[in-house]
């Protein structure tokens, strides 16, 4: 596996987001993936969770792209960390750190953890 196949998994990702189809993104991850989403306070521990969160999410249109990712690799786990910015339909963007694990299953890369968080204002201390 190399950086460049890790980084296209992001693309898969966010063509999954594209089709608007939350089972389509809630299908990339693996069944007990915790997602700790960038807009809401629940953290999400499964499929069915992870699902509900997109299908909110995707009444929005969102639409993302890595401003800087960072691409590790240990045997079956990756991790891609950095920024992305998502615009939605309505023009609104949104910049946030992200961290995406993923475990290869032996047949293809799922995700199973995926952390995403809203930059802070700039000059806030906290």
């Amino acid at each position: 596996m190399t950086d460049e196949e890790i980084l296209s998994l992001f693309d898969d990702w966010n063509e999954a987001l594209q089709t608007l189809d939350p089972k389509k993104v809630a299908a990339l991850y693996e069944s007990n993936a915790i997602l700790l989403p960038t807009l809401s306070k629940q953290v999400r521990h499964n499929s069915s969770e992870i699902e509900a969160y997109f299908s909110q999410l995707l009444a929005y249109a969102p639409k993302g792209s890595i401003n800087e990712a960072n691409v590790r690799i240990f045997g079956d786990i990756a991790i891609n960390s950095g920024v992305y910015t998502f615009l939605f339909e309505s023009g609104l963007s949104i910049q946030a750190r992200f961290t995406f694990v993923y475990k290869w299953n032996g047949a293809k890369w799922m995700i199973i953890e995926h952390h995403s968080s809203k930059m802070p204002k700039e000059g806030s201390p906290f």
